[in-house]
């Protein structure tokens, strides 16, 4: 692998830099570096920043609004746009769905749905983790029975991120319960204004509104927003689940994130000197750097393969950058809460937050450090547990 860039994609690099700096709004992107939660409207807002650039989904196929690049400009696009506190766009319509409908969708799903969903003008969730369904996710049990032109959902979901804000859900629902777990399954597409949909929001470790059950009950669901075949949904779930696993890596926010502790424990002093001044602290972010390179590297050889894949079925080999990816972004929050010591205690809720540590104002960067930190313990479940993870490459390395 050469592991040097050429001149055009140095051009590339800079050129991206250039628009993310210039054209997102400074204050999202320093809410993005400081780990502090973005409200709808910023989120939108940066979206379609992207998208009036053509740069929100730029690895959909050219038809669909997506970039001639090559894997490297590609890379260099994540890399960049997580690196500079770009929000990404919203994984749910552009990373997930989007793909699966591009995949398995009929044509006139394709024309109906991806170009509202790659402008953000239907925001879209994920209806996949039930209770006692979410590693196993195939043990999931809510229902869809066909009754002529529509399907009538009953059950619920949980874990349902931003579904408070969606337009639409994707879900994954049991059309046969006389088959075998992963079989009888199938992919709606359904519209979360449809009578009998309720949202209940759950309030996370981090004082957020982040996540919300969401209920169905006799939800009436056209026959024409099946995606792919009846009962072979599962198909559409493992297709998604490998796309997810991929952009969990975020190996530029860990860059970024490790750039800021190398700041902030330069201002922290021990005694007569500087955190970063440290040999044990020092070696902590060392080991880290180089988990992330050996990262960063895997990252760009899977991605390089995927680009030559003919199959709709996942890669395994994404399962390692899922590992990885959380363990490091893990190990990021824990370093910075360690900067952070007992000033991390006085936490203040985004709400609170403007003129909070009035009597300590060089302090304000510690109040996210511990509500991230617990956040980020979910990073190694999500997308599949690590421990589903391990079976996965075992399964796939080993035959086991």
């Amino acid at each position: 692998m050469e592991l040097r860039f050429s001149a055009e994609e140095n051009a590339f690099r800079e050129e991206l830099r250039t628009f993310f700096r210039t054209a997102v709004p400074e204050s999202i992107r320093k809410k993005v570096s400081e780990n502090r939660h973005l409200s709808k409207e910023e989120m939108v807002t940066s979206h379609k920043i992207l998208h009036s650039k053509g740069l929100a989904v730029p690895h959909w196929p050219k038809e669909w609004g997506g970039a001639d690049w090559t894997p490297v400009q590609h890379y260099i696009y994540t890399e960049e746009s997580q690196f500079n506190g770009i929000p990404q766009p919203l994984p749910f319509n552009v990373s997930m769905n989007g793909p699966v409908v591009i995949a398995f969708g009929t044509e006139a799903q394709k024309k109906r749905f991806l170009p509202r969903m790659a402008a953000l003008d239907d925001w879209w969730c994920q209806g996949f983790s039930e209770p006692g369904a979410g590693s196993d996710l195939a043990g999931l049990k809510t229902t869809a029975v066909r009754q002529g032109d529509h399907y009538i959902v009953n059950g619920q979901k949980t874990w349902t991120t931003l579904a408070q804000y969606a337009d639409w859900i994707f879900c994954l629902c049991r059309t046969d319960p006389t088959a075998k777990k992963q079989l009888g399954i199938s992919y709606l597409l359904i519209d979360m204004k449809t009578p009998g949909i309720t949202v209940r929001p759950i309030q996370t470790l981090d004082g957020g509104h982040e996540v919300n059950e969401v209920f169905f009950d006799d939800v009436k669901v056209p026959v024409e927003n099946l995606v792919g075949q009846e009962h072979r949904g599962w198909d559409c779930a493992k297709f998604l689940l490998g796309n997810e696993r991929t952009g969990i890596a975020r190996v530029g926010y860990s860059k970024q994130r490790i750039a800021r502790i190398k700041e902030l424990a330069g201002r922290v002093m021990t005694g007569s000197k500087s955190l970063m001044e440290d040999d044990r602290f020092r070696e902590k972010v060392a080991a880290v750097e180089v988990e992330l390179k050996a990262l960063e590297m895997t990252q760009m050889r899977i991605l390089s393969e995927d680009r030559h894949r003919k199959s709709n079925t996942p890669n395994p080999a994404s399962s390692i950058l899922k590992i990885k990816g959380s363990e490091i972004q893990q190990a990021t929050t824990q370093l910075l809460l360690e900067i952070a010591g007992p000033l991390a205690l006085p936490y203040q809720t985004d709400e609170e937050e403007h003129g909070a540590n009035a009597l300590l104002p060089d302090i304000d960067w510690a109040a996210p450090a511990a509500p991230t930190y617990f956040n980020y313990r979910k990073v190694s479940i999500y997308g599949g547990s690590n421990e589903i993870q391990r079976n996965i490459l075992a399964k796939a390395v080993l035959g086991f």
